[in-house]
């Protein structure tokens, strides 16, 4: 017998996401610094976002996107062996986060650890709970992507103030008899990893723009297309496509070039405002709430982000 003979392919068997009560508008950040409603929208596609109050963490937004992914699943608490959280926002990096998202989710004596790869931090958490699955080392694993960006983000910097927002999106991933969720396409820049950071424990996060902009525009479609090749999927075939949502413009013109015609392209930002970790699976939980994308369906997600890092994989719509 073979190492792994007899082994399931994995699934997505539900998503769940989560935003803050606040709504901050464009019009309520003109009316602190030097910005404007259309000046916003022209430029990174954004109406309003929301963000977390003193008293929440990102532990409490991935407690609530974790704990509807896992009633949409069917499944108990008892049922999960493994929490993966992805966030570059922990309160504290000991103890880690998904321990506590575990343990507030009735979860016992699950492997748990945080993962950082910034906005590509869900597709790379997704990629190990796939391989956790197929492997034997996990029989399902609750997947969270959360983030409390306002906390390390300078309210008077128009740069950042504008873009970034906080909130937590899910998945539960389990056994299929039959692949759900395609290998993975990933790697990072590093040598570009200034154009996105927090410098140490005083700062605040900057980004370098257009830095940023040009290289999601020129460098990330063809690792969505090895995604689909990987998967044996013709991007034509797509019923959605779900990046990170960084920036509508960066969106809107990786989609035109990967040729997923006749996919509904997530747009999630105009609301969320970029959320990091958490933007693809809330994002994908919304659409599929709204009805815009259908059971069964073949979504291509891609997230790309600080570090550089970035990670694309397909995935049978639950």
């Amino acid at each position: 017998m073979r190492l792994g003979q007899g082994a399931p392919a994995a699934r997505i068997l539900a998503f769940g996401g989560y935003q803050p009560a606040r709504v901050v508008t464009n019009d309520d950040l003109a009316a602190r610094i030097d910005t404007s409603d259309e000046w916003i929208q022209s430029r990174v596609g954004i109406r309003e976002r929301r963000i977390a109050g003193p008293e929440e963490s990102e532990i409490d937004l991935a407690v609530q996107a974790g704990g509807k992914a896992l009633a949409a699943s069917g499944l108990s608490s008892d049922d999960i062996d493994l929490v993966i959280v992805a966030t570059c926002t922990p309160e504290a990096p000991i103890p880690n986060t998904a321990g506590r998202v575990a343990h507030r989710l009735g979860v016992t004596a699950p492997g748990a650890y945080d993962l950082n790869a910034a906005c590509a931090g869900f597709c790379y958490a997704l990629a190990a709970a796939s391989d956790a699955v197929r492997t034997g080392s996990a029989t399902n694993v609750l997947v969270v992507g959360s983030e409390k960006l306002s906390q390390w983000v300078d309210g008077d910097d128009r740069s950042t103030a504008v873009i970034f927002a906080d909130g937590a999106g899910a998945a539960v991933v389990g056994p299929s008899d039959r692949p759900g969720i395609g290998p993975v396409a990933w790697g990072s820049a590093g040598d570009k990893a200034d154009a996105i950071m927090i410098k140490d424990r005083s700062s605040f996060l900057h980004q370098e723009g257009q830095a940023v902009f040009r290289w999601a525009t020129t460098s990330l479609h063809p690792v969505a297309r090895l995604a689909c090749e990987r998967a044996g999927v013709d991007p034509a075939d797509l019923a959605a496509f779900v990046p990170h949502q960084a920036n509508l413009r960066i969106v809107e013109a990786i989609a035109r070039k990967i040729g997923a015609d006749k996919a509904v392209v997530a747009k999630d930002i105009v609301l969320a405002g970029n959320t990091s970790a958490a933007s693809i699976p809330l994002a994908l939980s919304r659409m599929i709430e709204r009805g815009e994308v259908a059971s069964g369906g073949l979504a291509l997600l891609l997230g790309f982000g600080a570090g550089l890092t970035y990670a694309s994989q397909v995935i049978e719509i639950p």
